[in-house]
């Protein structure tokens, strides 16, 4: 009376399952391992460690000093939503380290490149339980790259003065004087 071997008594009696490739890890393309992630990060999404190999500059879109941002507020409440979507950097980057001159590193990551709202939610997350007087410039002046400095990073600009916010009543004081 045998009783039909089960995986596990197969592996006891010298039979390996080691030689079974699991699918959902690996996966044969053309003859070489891939892992199945590949179809997460988009083309034209360099990694800043490769620019900085091939000696490719980066540039910021001037946008980004003029956002008037309070570091402790949400990232929504900036009122041009449209520079949110922009790239931080160009060319894109999947991740990017973040340096305040007191010594503070944050990173922005996004597979699809690290775009404006990527780096100030980063931002956020380090400054949101924070009190207003507790920052001493508690405003975005905006981001420099130094590449004598470091080529994998930008520098993080604060200012003590948002940009102004045009209030009602001088819109109408404005209008009254004209």
């Amino acid at each position: 009376m045998s009783v039909p071997l089960t995986k596990v008594d197969s592996a006891i009696a010298g039979l390996s399952i080691a030689d079974e490739k699991p699918d959902a890890v690996e996966k044969e393309v053309k003859g070489k391992k891939t892992h199945k992630r590949t179809s997460s990060t988009a083309e034209g999404i360099w990694n800043i460690k490769d620019l900085e190999e091939q000696k490719i500059e980066i540039t910021l879109p001037i946008e980004t000093q003029k956002t008037g941002w309070k570091l402790n507020t949400s990232p929504s409440t900036i009122e041009d939503k449209d520079i949110l979507k922009m790239f931080l950097v160009n060319p894109p980057v999947k991740k990017i380290d973040l340096h305040f001159p007191l010594g503070l590193a944050v990173t922005a990551r996004n597979l699809k490149g690290v775009t404006i709202k990527d780096a100030l939610d980063a931002i956020h997350k380090q400054f949101k339980k924070k009190a207003d007087d507790e920052l001493e410039k508690p405003y975005l002046a905006g981001f420099e790259w130094d590449k004598e400095e470091c080529w994998t990073r930008l520098i993080v600009h604060q200012k003590k003065e948002g940009a102004p916010q045009p209030s009602k009543k001088s819109k109408k004081k404005a209008k009254e004087e004209s």
